[in-house]
């Protein structure tokens, strides 16, 4: 059976979500990762709201590179702190941690925010 790269990764990120879950008192963070952007969101599971929102198509050199990640990562913790979010949970929705990933958490942790 031939399985390709993306169903792998929903399979992973399935698994992923069944044990990591975000509270009113720590949200999850979310990462998406697409071909040309990174986005990233901070969520309240309890209620199914998105509370914090970034992409890199925001920013004015809006590329898919690590220095772009880090940015994003930067500027959700920077909205996170404005909500008065301290603590989250991080979701990478199975992709690996390195690279781009890795970049975004490391932005989101030099900002402000502990997880």
């Amino acid at each position: 059976m031939i399985v390709n790269k993306d169903i792998s990764r929903k399979r992973r990120s399935k698994r992923i979500r069944s044990k990591i879950y975000g509270t009113g008192l720590r949200p999850r963070l979310c990462v998406f990762r697409s071909l040309k952007h990174m986005y990233a969101q901070i969520v309240d599971d309890e209620k199914g709201n998105t509370l914090v929102s970034f992409d890199s198509r925001r920013m004015k050199d809006a590329r898919n590179n690590i220095e772009a990640a880090r940015k994003v990562g930067k500027e959700i913790a920077k909205l996170a702190q404005a909500k008065g979010i301290k603590e989250i949970v991080f979701d990478r929705r199975g992709y690996c941690y390195h690279g781009k990933v890795k970049a975004l958490a490391e932005g989101a942790r030099e900002g402000g925010l502990k997880f």
